[in-house]
């Protein structure tokens, strides 16, 4: 038998994956995966218990359950003024990373490019790659993390089929703004580049407000906007996420998902459909209950040597080190919880080159006594 020769060569196991192993390792407090420490609301946890006694445990339908498509439907016109199909529009899917995949497969082809902004999340390359296309990186502009938009247009060819975007921002917290979409619009008009637009921290928001590509009419029309129940509702282990795209982009995103996981788990999926509709303050309440979180960890790492950078939203706080260590910041991050007993995330993962600042991500998604515990033993160094 033959070597098996790897599609993904240059894959290893996940940082995430990394760090927390390695977390648990030293009894490190965890403030690297961004995970909530959290209960979902106990409300939501009774609707699932109840539609599991119900017996509501076999397959739901491969597009999604329609009460939660119709609930999303609803309140995508609610929050962003935008009219969704429920039935040829929306997508349940078994996660957002789920979500992305099902996207990059479904219009990527072998020799297409699509244009990613670095810092960006770890599975948008592999899946570009199984698709057979190749990965266009380019940096968002230091220090805020803006898309440098002369950078973008020259990164776009004739082979460009798709660019991805993440607003609020992972890792840096960064917002993109109704000018920012419009500019985006012009610059694709000419072209037949698509969108997927990622989400996923949609409801969790500091300074201004979280514009959705639903809002530009203009390229609703032709990308995939992708969100998540997981970071909303503290349930990030129930995989539930939900595609948006016009019909003829929706059809081929439905033709790859029904191989890749045909279904979403059942009683998540007509919890949340009651829960969206029951508890609408739950999503309208949680910027100001993550900038309680944000606001405690900064004043606790007030009088520390690490320089935090300015957050607009999602649950993680990026922090310089350089008064502390020269080390590079994957080499930091291992020392920090070996070391000193805290995992974070380092930045240049999320990028093809490393950036010039020496970066770390904290989640901030923690209990005030989890917070206090980690910036005890960051504030010695």
């Amino acid at each position: 038998m033959k070597p098996l020769v790897s599609k993904l060569p240059t894959a290893g196991t996940t940082i995430f994956t990394v760090m927390t192993k390695l977390a648990e390792e030293h009894r490190a407090i965890n403030l690297g995966q961004g995970f909530p420490e959290f209960q979902p609301p106990a409300r939501l946890q009774e609707l699932v218990e109840h539609y599991m006694r119900m017996g509501r445990n076999q397959y739901a339908p491969m597009i999604g359950a329609r009460s939660l498509r119709e609930a999303i439907s609803a309140k995508t016109k609610t929050v962003y003024g935008a009219r969704i199909e429920p039935e040829s529009e929306i997508t349940v899917t078994s996660g957002a990373t789920e979500a992305i995949f099902c996207a990059i497969q479904a219009v990527v082809h072998r020799g297409d490019e699509v244009i990613v902004l670095d810092p960006c999340y770890d599975s948008y390359e592999p899946s570009i790659t199984l698709a057979g296309g190749r990965t266009v990186h380019v940096p968002l502009r230091a220090p805020d993390f803006a898309i440098d938009w002369q950078r973008l247009a020259d990164s776009l060819t004739a082979r460009t089929r798709l660019i991805i975007t993440n607003s609020p921002h992972n890792p840096t917290g960064a917002l993109l703004s109704s000018a920012d979409l419009a500019r985006l619009a012009e610059l694709v008009r000419s072209t037949e580049c698509l969108v997927l637009s990622d989400e996923v921290y949609e409801h969790i928001v500091f300074d201004g407000k979280h514009v959705s590509l639903l809002t530009n009419v203009e390229l609703a029309a032709r990308s995939f906007v992708i969100s998540s129940f997981g970071k909303t509702y503290h349930a990030t282990g129930w995989k539930v996420g939900y595609c948006i795209a016009p019909q003829a982009l929706t059809d081929e995103f439905r033709r790859v998902h029904q191989y890749v996981m045909f279904a979403t788990t059942t009683p998540m999926q007509l919890a949340f459909a009651d829960y969206l509709v029951e508890a609408p303050e739950h999503y309208l309440e949680l910027p100001e209950f993550y900038r309680e979180k944000r606001d405690y960890f900064a004043s606790l790492l007030r009088e520390s040597r690490f320089e935090l950078l300015p957050v607009r939203g999602t649950y993680f706080q990026l922090a310089a080190y350089d008064a502390i260590s020269d080390k590079s910041d994957v080499e930091f991050a291992r020392w920090l919880t070996v070391e000193h007993g805290v995992a974070s995330i380092p930045v240049s993962v999320f990028c093809a080159r490393a950036p010039r600042a020496r970066l770390i991500r904290f989640c901030f998604a923690r209990e005030r006594t989890t917070l206090a515990a980690a910036a005890a033993k960051l504030r010695v160094l």
